[in-house]
């Protein structure tokens, strides 16, 4: 799913647009008991409540897609008849009314989700009228194609509030707050099936985690039955590995920083072009990126050999690689950030004891942790 997409799904879960017709939840304590099991007709809950329902729904649609929002594809055993993406879509036609499905996926869950604490199992089923779209992609609100029925799952933490005092209008006086269970924004869930091209996609779930670097892989393989992707970070590893095995001796401070501005050209291209879809960094992009920057061809053969080793099947969003707002430079001891647009300021230089020093030219006002000092003239 991109942007555009996710955006249109996340606005039915907003107050004045929610499409939510049933929610189902499961609430666990650290020793993984159920301690207790709901199943509510949405509307038929307070106001509050519902608002409280949405902001959770609608954060497990958040983030940054690559990062910590990303659609994942079911392997083909998943979808054979005793598979997970088979019992996520039984789940979804039961419109969270079975019992027995619902019981079962919560054991699922509670037997692989990496949580030391209680946790909030939420399943929320929905329906869009999908409303049809003109040539230029301009929706016709009065023109639906087709119902597209989803389910969403969120896991949330619940944790003791903090006590003290607070302030009681009916006394008018302060009163002893006791610690209550809160329910928390959720650590991770997924929408399925996703939202692809606008249309139904049962071969595919939109997953979310809170955390980018950690995506709960067992909760990925033991409910969905999907592979963990590479984290973010690790893309970013990935990625700079390429980088200095290809060049090896010529990676220098001048080749990195060709590599962030091609990098950040790329970007800028993707996001003038109003396309929704994230730039990827395949093997023919990355090729044209280090060709570009010095690489010669005999280092490009040595790129070839690399390139599908350490990244196999796994996509790499040149968002995850791209510092969009710094461009820093880490020694041992020195880590020097620099505006990402102007990395025109820096530049290295041989002095005469032989050793390479970074230059940087001091304009303006100067400030020394927040001094501001006289520059040397």
């Amino acid at each position: 799913m991109n942007k555009k997409e996710i955006a249109e799904i996340r606005k039915l879960l907003t107050k004045d647009h929610c499409r939510i017709d049933r929610i189902t939840g499961c609430y666990v304590n650290g020793e993984k008991e159920t301690v207790m099991e709901m199943q509510e007709a949405f509307l038929s809950l307070p106001e509050e409540e519902m608002h409280k329902y949405c902001a959770i729904f609608k954060k497990t649609l958040s983030g940054t897609i690559g990062r910590n929002l990303m659609t994942l594809e079911f392997p083909l055993l998943e979808e054979a008849p005793d598979g997970r993406q088979a019992a996520l879509l039984a789940l979804r036609d039961s419109e969270l009314s079975d019992t027995a499905l619902l019981r079962k996926m919560y054991d699922e869950i509670i037997n692989v989700y990496p949580c030391v604490g209680n946790f909030l199992i939420l399943f929320a089923f929905g329906r869009y009228d999908v409303p049809g779209s003109t040539s230029d992609r301009m929706t016709l609100d009065d023109a639906s194609d087709y119902v597209y029925s989803f389910v969403v799952c969120s896991i949330c933490p619940v944790n003791l509030s903090k006590e003290g005092l607070c302030y009681d209008p009916d006394q008018n006086t302060f009163l002893n707050k006791l610690r209550d269970q809160m329910v928390e924004m959720p650590e991770a869930g997924f929408l399925f099936p996703a939202f692809t091209d606008r249309n139904t996609d049962l071969h595919n779930v939109l997953y979310y985690s809170s955390k980018p670097k950690e995506l709960h892989g067992a909760f990925l393989e033991g409910v969905l039955g999907i592979e963990p992707p590479l984290t973010a970070e690790t893309q970013h590893s990935t990625f700079s590995a390429l980088v200095e095995e290809t060049f090896q001796r010529d990676c220098d401070f001048e080749v990195a920083k060709e590599i962030h501005e091609k990098l950040g050209e790329v970007i800028a291209e993707a996001a003038a072009s109003d396309d929704p879809e994230p730039p990827v960094l395949d093997e023919h992009a990355v090729r044209v990126i280090l060709t570009q920057c010095g690489a010669t061809d005999e280092q490009m053969e040595a790129f070839a050999e690399r390139y599908e080793e350490l990244t196999g099947d796994e996509q790499i969003l040149a968002s995850n690689v791209h510092a969009a707002r710094k461009f820093e430079i880490k020694s041992a001891d020195v880590k020097v950030s620099v505006a990402a647009d102007r990395t025109d300021l820096v530049e290295t230089r041989i002095l005469e004891d032989g050793r390479e020093y970074l230059v940087i030219p001091l304009d303006g006002e100067v400030e020394v942790n927040g001094i501001r000092i006289r520059q040397k003239r």
